[in-house]
């Protein structure tokens, strides 16, 4: 469990780690590779006691160096994951993957847990992804409302005038939570001004918290936090 930088939570905790998305801008497999020379999945069992070490209550970001939603990895190590969760409920959880539609699958298996403390996000940096991401929480919507969109990098535009459903709606009709950040490392290019305005327009439509990150250089800091997460 280490303390973090990152805006929108206090601890990150890796007790799975690696990925094979393989996104040429990922930030963990380049930290990852440098220091143990792959960017393999893996379980650490001896880390999943750390959450009831911290006992002031604490947002959590699960698995930050890698993906624990991942097709890869086993329905049994995501169910210990959420059992340790479950043995220190004071905290806050955040769990993030690019790979929404597993939530929906252990839902189906009844494996999605339903008195956790936790908010379930799905990273989109394009319009695919996010319509990926919005079926798969239209899919669990009566299962649980804490969802959150993370549109870390934002590469292209996401306007209101995207592909639109009748049944699902917009995407942003689907979440509790949009949190916004810009592309890092080397190359890294800042998203256009106008795309970042358009997410901000289109939440405050629906009533959305909108949290940008500071990467963004935006004029004024915009840090909305959903209900349960202040």
């Amino acid at each position: 469990m280490n303390k973090t930088k990152i805006e929108w939570c206090d601890y990150t905790w890796n007790p799975v780690t690696g990925c094979k998305h393989g996104c040429p801008y990922c930030y963990a497999a380049r930290i990852s590779k440098r220091f143990t020379g792959d960017f393999d999945p893996k379980f650490h069992t001896k880390r999943l006691p750390e959450p009831q070490k911290i006992k002031k209550p604490s947002k959590i970001f699960v698995v930050s160096m890698g993906d624990l939603f991942g097709e890869w990895v086993p329905d049994e190590w995501i169910k210990r994951v959420f059992e340790a969760c479950s043995r220190a409920p004071w905290h806050t959880y955040l769990f993030l993957t690019k790979n929404p539609k597993r939530y929906v699958s252990l839902r189906d298996n009844n494996m999605l847990p339903l008195n956790l403390n936790a908010y379930f996000g799905a990273t989109a940096d394009n319009k695919n992804s996010l319509y990926a991401a919005r079926d798969a929480f239209y899919e669990i919507d009566e299962t649980t409302n804490d969802t959150f969109y993370s549109i870390e990098p934002l590469l292209e535009e996401m306007t209101s005038e995207m592909q639109f459903d009748y049944d699902k709606g917009q995407p942003f009709d689907w979440c509790k939570w949009v949190i916004v950040g810009a592309q890092t490392g080397p190359g890294a290019v800042k998203p256009n001004p106008e795309w970042v305005q358009s997410i901000i327009d289109q939440c405050r439509e629906v009533r959305v918290p909108v949290f940008l990150k500071d990467n963004l250089s935006w004029p004024k800091k915009i840090q909305e936090w959903p209900q349960g997460v202040e």
